[in-house]
């Protein structure tokens, strides 16, 4: 039987635990260690975060998970941006990975996101779990990523009617503001913990 979990907007007090939080969901996941815990902890002060759809799942007084947003867009040929929604950070503490706590957030805010007008959300992540969801390979849309391709982890969802226009997808400066440097300065602020170089990992 699926555990309930209480979904409900991230408030300033949650905003280190959860830090902490995905930094254990993602570490040594793609590559040794990990930044998207910085890149979320950026992504906060940044004018593209939508902290409306910025939910934590809890079971009793644990937060399980986190799902964030921010604004990207379809840039087109002709160089207009089609605003759409880009899906990540979204961790799960592993200790409740395969237990509903992803599927629970992911069903409620983007729920939210139709409501709110939001277009189309996209996501890069693992092609063999949120199509589930709805999401379709982005080729299907013609939209690529900076590089011109489009491979089966970026994938989209359009959440209007209206079909989504052909296009680069443009991220948040934020998911490319990381350096090496400032990832070992804010990992200090962090209990130590080894990287290790695991099979699958992109870089």
């Amino acid at each position: 039987m699926m555990k309930n979990y209480t979904l409900r907007l991230e408030t300033p007090d949650d905003y280190r635990t959860v830090e902490e939080l995905t930094r254990d969901a993602f570490w040594d996941v793609f590559k040794p260690g990990c930044d998207e815990h910085l890149i979320l902890h950026r992504l906060r002060a940044h004018a593209d975060f939508i902290p409306e759809l910025s939910v934590v799942a809890l079971d009793g007084g644990t937060i399980a998970g986190h799902a964030a947003y921010s604004r990207a867009a379809i840039v087109q040929k002709d160089g207009a941006r089609f605003p759409i929604i880009i899906l990540g950070p979204l961790s799960v503490l592993p200790a409740y990975q395969k237990q509903g706590v992803g599927s629970a957030l992911l069903r409620h805010t983007l729920a939210r996101a139709k409501e709110t007008g939001f277009a189309g959300c996209a996501v890069c992540g693992w092609p063999d779990y949120y199509p589930r969801f709805g999401f379709e390979r982005a080729r299907k849309y013609a939209v690529t990523d900076a590089a011109g391709e489009s491979p089966d982890h970026l994938m989209i969802l359009p959440l209007a009617v209206n079909a989504l226009p052909a296009g680069t997808l443009a991220e948040s400066e934020v998911f490319y503001s990381v350096t090496p440097e400032a990832l070992k300065a804010f990992d200090k602020t962090f209990p130590p913990r080894e990287k290790h170089r695991r099979p699958g990992q992109l870089v």
